[in-house]
């Protein structure tokens, strides 16, 4: 089972192979990406890194935390997952009133 790291704090130099290259020491890293702008292209300052070990990546925290990729001292920490479900929300009813009409 694999195990994806956060790692924060990028510096706007680091890129996903520079990501890579940074976490490969510690196991086999089945994906590393630096999270961009959309519109931009440029680095957003962090990314995540996919271990297909759990203790290799366990290690990595431990290891690499606080410490300087590219600069920047990062800060790496086990991804939390993000919750699935229904985008932007807002509350189910809106308008006018909060949609209790007074007619």
């Amino acid at each position: 089972m694999s195990k994806k790291l956060f790692v924060g704090s990028l510096s706007w130099n680091t890129t996903d192979e520079g990501l890579h290259s940074a976490f490969s020491k510690f196991g086999e890293v089945t994906e590393a990406k630096v999270i961009t702008d959309r519109e931009t292209g440029r680095s957003r300052g962090f990314g995540f890194v996919t271990f297909a070990d759990p203790a290799a990546a366990d290690s990595a925290v431990s290891s690499l935390n606080g410490t300087e990729l590219d600069g920047r001292a990062i800060k790496v920490d086990v991804a939390q997952d993000k919750p699935r479900g229904g985008g932007g929300g807002g509350g189910g009813r809106g308008g006018f009133n909060g949609g209790r009409d007074r007619w």
